[in-house]
C-alpha cells in the first residue's frame, strides 16, 4: 500500500495485508482489481480542482446572511460576465460620447453586431465544447478549461475592433476592443501558470474606456458619475469573486491591472 494510507486512521479490527489476503486476491480477480485501483489512488491527484466551486462550503452550513451574500455574489458575477463587457462598452460609448448624436437605427445595428460577435458566438461555441466534453463547467471556473474560450474571445474582440475601424468608427473606439483582445491574450499566457480574474479585467477595461470618453470630449453629462459607478461595480465584482472562492485578492488585482492598462495603453494610439 502507498505510504499515504499508512497515516490514515485505521478502522477497528484493521490488519495489515497477509498471505491469506494475497491468496484471496489471486482466486478472486474482482478483489484484485479493486485492490490495484486503491493502491494507485495516490497517482491520481489532479493539479487543481475541476472547478473552484468544489471547494466551496456546503450551503446547508451557511447562515442566512451568508447564503444571501452568496446568491448576490453569483448574480453580480453573471451580470458582469466578461462576455457582456464589450456590449456594455458600446452602449456606454453611444450614450456618453459625442457618438450619442448618431441615429438610433445605427446605434441599434452596431450594438447588435457587437452583441453577436462577443456574446452569441462565444456562448454557442462554449456550449458546443461542453457538449463535446472538452469543458465541464460553462462558468469556466477551472484554469484548464479556459484555454480555448480565451482564444475564441480574443478572436471575437479582434474582429470587432477591425470591423469598427473599417466602418470609420473613432480609433479609440476600435482600440477599446483591441485592448480587450490584448488583455485576453495576456490573461491566456498567465493562465498557463496562474489563474487570473477575467471578470476583473473586463470591468477594468470599461473603466479605462470611460476615462477615454472624457479625454476625447465633448461627452455627455454624468460621465464622471458613470466612472465612479463603474469603479464601485468593479469593487463589488472583485469582492464577489473572492467571496465565492473563485479568485484570491491578488488574482483580482492582477486582472484589474491587466484590463485597465491594456485598454488605456491602446487607446493612446
Amino acid at each position: 500500500m502507498s505510504n499515504h494510507y499508512d497515516y490514515m486512521p485505521k478502522p477497528e479490527g484493521w490488519l495489515p495485508p497477509t498471505t491469506e489476503m494475497t491468496e484471496v486476491q489471486e482466486s478472486r480477480p474482482d478483489v484484485a482489481v479493486v485492490s490495484a485501483v486503491v493502491e494507485s489512488a495516490d497517482a491520481i491527484v489532479p493539479e487543481e480542482p475541476l472547478s473552484d466551486s468544489d471547494a466551496s462550503a456546503d450551503p446547508e452550513d451557511l447562515t442566512p446572511l451568508e447564503r444571501f451574500v452568496t446568491r448576490c455574489s453569483h448574480l453580480i458575477s453573471w451580470i458582469f460576465v466578461p462576455l457582456l463587457m464589450p456590449v456594455y462598452g458600446i452602449i456606454l460609448i453611444f450614450s456618453l460620447s459625442f457618438l450619442a448624436y448618431t441615429s438610433f437605427s445605427t446605434k441599434l445595428i452596431f450594438t447588435l453586431i457587437v452583441f453577436g460577435f462577443n456574446f452569441l458566438v462565444p456562448v454557442i461555441l462554449v456550449l458546443i465544447l461542453k457538449k463535446m466534453g472538452v469543458i465541464n463547467d460553462i462558468g469556466l471556473n477551472g484554469r484548464r478549461e479556459r484555454l480555448i474560450p480565451y482564444i475564441i474571445t480574443i478572436l471575437c474582440l479582434s474582429a470587432t475592433g477591425l470591423f469598427l475601424y473599417l466602418k470609420m468608427a473613432p480609433v479609440w473606439v476600435a482600440m477599446f476592443y483591441a485592448g480587450g483582445a490584448l488583455a485576453g491574450l495576456i490573461n491566456l499566457l498567465i493562465n498557463f501558470r496562474w489563474k487570473i480574474s477575467a471578470h476583473a479585467a473586463g470591468i477594468a477595461g470599461v473603466v479605462a474606456m470611460l476615462i477615454q470618453v472624457i479625454k476625447e470630449g465633448p461627452s455627455g453629462d454624468g460621465v464622471v458619475g458613470w466612472i465612479v459607478g463603474a469603479i464601485l461595480c468593479a469593487g463589488f465584482l472583485g469582492s464577489a469573486r473572492i467571496w465565492l472562492g473563485r479568485h484570491t485578492l491578488m488574482q483580482v488585482l492582477a486582472g484589474s491591472a491587466v484590463g485597465f492598462l491594456s485598454v488605456w495603453t491602446l487607446s493612446l494610439i
